[in-house]
């Protein structure tokens, strides 16, 4: 017997959002089969919180072992006096690294004015780091809903910018 973490899966998903899911996982691999280059292009973009560290207590950090192995060692470490500590973490990535990266300010709702500003702050980074795909470069986020903003979808057809197609997770999610 052993514990086990529960894995997401699509099963709440309608038939209607199955079928998109396939058809869209269909027409990226046909498209990376006329295209060798196609994925090296995509720039995918993820939230991520970073929480404080509160280290584990003696008993917390047990461990199994035999009676010839060492014993396990621990660092002492002091805990943080504020145990809020928290802040989100913006990455932008693709085939060859992290393109741009940024905090969150605190306090600081990610909306769609505010992802505006960090897409123009990808733009210009691309266009300044990545020059070979500075023009061909396709976005790749969630279905968030400042991802799927009128305002967001407006500002990256205004500079040429696709976006690949992202299929709902769960039932409630829309598509693009």
């Amino acid at each position: 017997m052993r514990k086990v973490c529960a894995k997401m899966v699509p099963n709440k998903l309608t038939t209607e959002q199955k079928a998109n899911r396939k058809d869209v996982c269909l027409d990226l691999l046909d498209r990376l089969e006329r295209e060798s280059e196609f994925f090296s292009r995509f720039i995918t973009g993820d939230e991520s919180w970073i929480l404080e560290y509160d280290p584990d207590t003696k008993r917390q950090s047990r461990l199994w072992h035999n009676a010839n192995s060492p014993r396990p060692k621990k660092a002492r470490m002091s805990k943080s006096k504020t145990k809020s500590i928290r802040s989100l973490s913006l990455s932008l990535f693709f085939s060859q690294g992290i393109v741009h990266k940024e905090f969150v300010p605190p306090g600081q709702t990610v909306n769609q004015t505010f992802y505006r500003e960090v897409l123009e702050r990808l733009r210009k980074r691309v266009a300044r780091v990545r020059p070979g795909i500075a023009r061909t470069w396709m976005l790749h986020h969630d279905n968030a809903p400042c991802h799927t903003a009128v305002s967001i979808n407006e500002f990256l057809a205004e500079r040429s910018i696709p976006v690949v197609p992202q299929p709902p997770l769960f039932a409630g999610s829309q598509s693009l």
